[in-house]
């Protein structure tokens, strides 16, 4: 049974910086990507970050590229989500999900339900 576990959201000021954790569990993690979506209100849910499985760069969508750094905990199957000069534009409920047919290469390329696996997500909230 594939299970993903998101932690580490809550409030934070503009400027600020959460780091966000995925564990996971009954598949082998590093053969598979692991992604992070999010979906704010009133808005579709969104890739934020994708790390391989077979691909070997990670995946930065533009709006968080520079700020967000995406890494593999060793050996640990986790999976964690640096978020730094966080903005109110990053409110929102992050997820992250595993597939075992999509690719971090192909994921700005196809919607989010695409993606098989989910935790039940987490909570940053961006505000002064």
């Amino acid at each position: 049974q594939v299970r993903l576990v998101e932690s580490g959201g809550g409030l934070v000021q503009p400027g600020g910086s959460l780091r966000l954790s995925c564990a996971s569990s009954g598949f082998s993690w590093y053969h598979f990507p692991i992604a992070w979506f999010r979906q704010a209100p009133g808005k579709e849910r969104e890739v934020v970050s994708c790390i391989g499985g077979s691909d070997e760069n990670a995946y930065y969508s533009d709006s968080v590229k520079g700020r967000f750094t995406l890494a593999r905990g060793e050996p640990k199957n986790t999976v964690y989500l640096q978020m730094n000069m966080l903005n109110p534009e990053d409110t929102a409920v992050y997820y992250c999900a595993t597939d075992f047919e999509s690719t971090c290469t192909k994921v700005s390329r196809e919607p989010w339900y695409a993606w098989d696996y989910w935790g039940k997500g987490t909570l940053v909230t961006v505000s002064s």
